[in-house]
């Protein structure tokens, strides 16, 4: 689910708590959260109703008119209308464990261990680090550059680089990417290491 940054920026401010969905199915779960530039909205319900179930009082609560909202909700004729109500936004630990950057050697072996994992789970072999590698000498170049550069598709480029993210090691810019501290970190004691 793509959320606006003005509907984050209304959802930060308490000021809204529902969103409407035509979907074919729902692409967020009760209970679950959903990852924004504002940090993780957590997701209290989904819940598929009828379009004549919205009111101006629903309509408010998700921040647009209600003549809007319908309109929007109609202008998509295949799937059913879910409304989802959404509790507060929580901070992303992915931001809080970028910035770490004082990696101890469990820390360092947590990592290796990590990165060999995603390496040995590659069809195209070991990958990792050739990533962060190029992500360190590259900073802010398109995505669509530096697959070129590896000779992969980018949409597998940019998987890879969600995988490297998710564990603190890179941040994502528009364009392009670098290493996040934790990552510049962890290289310099991999290349110390292995130099």
């Amino acid at each position: 689910m793509l959320l606006r940054k003005q509907v984050l920026d209304a959802i930060v401010a308490g000021e809204v708590d529902l969103v409407f969905r035509r979907w074919k199915r729902p692409t967020v779960k009760t209970g679950g959260t959903l990852r924004t530039p504002v940090g993780l909205v957590q997701i209290e319900s989904v819940e598929l109703i009828e379009l004549d179930e919205i009111d101006e009082s629903s309509a408010r609560r998700a921040g647009v008119g209600y003549d809007d909202l319908i309109g929007f909700l109609r202008a998509k004729e295949e799937g059913d209308v879910y409304r989802v109500e959404l509790g507060g936004v929580v901070p992303d630990p992915r931001v809080a464990l970028r910035e770490n950057d004082d990696l101890d050697a469990c820390d360092i072996a947590d990592l290796v261990a990590k990165l060999d994992g995603l390496d040995s789970a590659s069809t195209r072999g070991p990958w990792t680090r050739q990533f962060l590698t190029l992500l360190a000498d590259n900073p802010h170049v398109r995505a669509q550059d530096l697959a070129d550069v590896l000779g992969v598709e980018k949409p597998v480029f940019k998987n890879d680089v969600r995988k490297l993210k998710a564990l603190g090691l890179t941040i994502s810019h528009s364009p392009g990417y670098e290493l996040s501290p934790r990552g510049r970190a962890f290289l310099d004691r991999v290349t110390e290491r292995d130099g």
